[in-house]
């Protein structure tokens, strides 16, 4: 095994942790590969696959997939899952690529996290051969976490891994990984309940609205989708609507050319950024909404200021708008 070098596909996550232990306890070599998509989970209770990387004691190479995994989600062959999740044709995505990657890194095989019966889609065993298949990858994936249910692999009819020392983890329980991620002592994994933003309803309703009314979106735009409140205010813009404030600061960030933001001085209040087609219909849609999150008295009058990315800055007299208007405006 000592000779044999394997690479791994490294979400940062509990499963894929554990699974390189487990290769690692046979005196493997590994290599790790992170797919950066932009539908990926990050925050509070997320794992930094650098450092996990860096913990395991494994090289990492990050390859970003913005463009692929989003005409992916636009255009998926094997369908949806219960949202906006293209599972099947996103596990192609990333095998096709770390073939790549295991091909220039001198790897023989590639070792992933899953786990057979853990997701509905693209965790069942039929799902595993369509898709080391459509990869061009059959029997070079190696599953240890499963191994013992699925059939053997080239890394294990080879001899560079015993089969015996593998697992048999089915179904969606985590118990099993957290005792092995206590015995290895792994922490820098993130939460189990962490994943892809495209298995989250609100998410994928955001991005379906963002797809309908704006068929090429930029990574800011999909950014935009991981914060806030949404308001759709006519068919070309829309109002992001900060709830604290990390909020407040990311949309401050992801402002750019044409951008209107509004705020309420004087008081507590979010920060809101106007996008697309901004007429004088949606700014006042727009200051009526913010004025309605503010921390400032919902009667009478509510003092807004509209500040341009050039700097310029109109203060709008505005009335709150109602919980009617809100319901009717929402997105997700």
């Amino acid at each position: 095994m000592a000779r044999t070098k394997a690479l791994l596909l490294l979400s940062g996550g509990l499963d894929s942790a554990v699974a390189a232990k487990v290769v690692l306890q046979q005196g493997g070599r590994l290599e790790g590969v992170n797919f950066a998509s932009p539908f990926s989970q990050r925050g509070k209770g997320s794992g930094d696959p650098a450092k996990l990387a860096e913990e395991l004691g494994i090289k990492l190479r990050v390859v970003p997939l913005f463009e692929e995994c989003l005409e992916i989600v636009k255009n998926p062959k094997h369908g949806y899952g219960s949202n906006l999740n293209p599972c099947i044709d996103c596990r192609i995505l990333m095998l096709k690529k770390a073939k790549a990657c295991m091909e220039e890194a001198g790897a023989s095989f590639l070792v992933t996290g899953e786990v057979l019966g853990q997701r509905p889609m693209s965790q069942r065993g039929e799902a595993f051969k369509l898709i080391d298949k459509e990869a061009g990858v059959e029997g070079l994936v190696l599953r240890p976490l499963s191994a013992k249910f699925l059939p053997p692999t080239k890394a294990e009819e080879e001899g560079w891994i015993d089969r015996e020392a593998l697992l048999s983890i089915k179904g969606k329980s985590r118990k099993k990984q957290l005792e092995l991620a206590r015995t290895y002592r792994i922490s820098g994994y993130s939460c189990p309940s962490g994943g892809c933003l495209l298995t989250d309803p609100g998410f994928s309703k955001r991005l379906g609205d963002l797809l309908k009314h704006r068929p090429d979106p930029t990574l800011d735009d999909i950014e935009l989708l991981k914060v806030g409140r949404h308001f759709r205010l006519s068919a070309g813009a829309k109002l992001v609507v900060g709830r604290n404030k990390e909020e407040n600061e990311k949309i401050r960030m992801l402002c750019g050319d044409g951008d209107l933001l509004f705020e309420v001085p004087g008081f507590g209040c979010p920060v809101s950024i106007a996008r697309g087609s901004v007429g004088e219909a949606e700014i006042l849609a727009s200051a009526r909404i913010e004025a309605r999150y503010s921390d400032a008295p919902k009667e009478g009058f509510v003092e807004v200021a509209c500040r341009a990315t050039d700097g310029k800055v109109v203060t709008l007299n505005v009335k709150p708008a109602s919980d009617e208007e809100l319901s009717a405006l929402r997105i997700g």
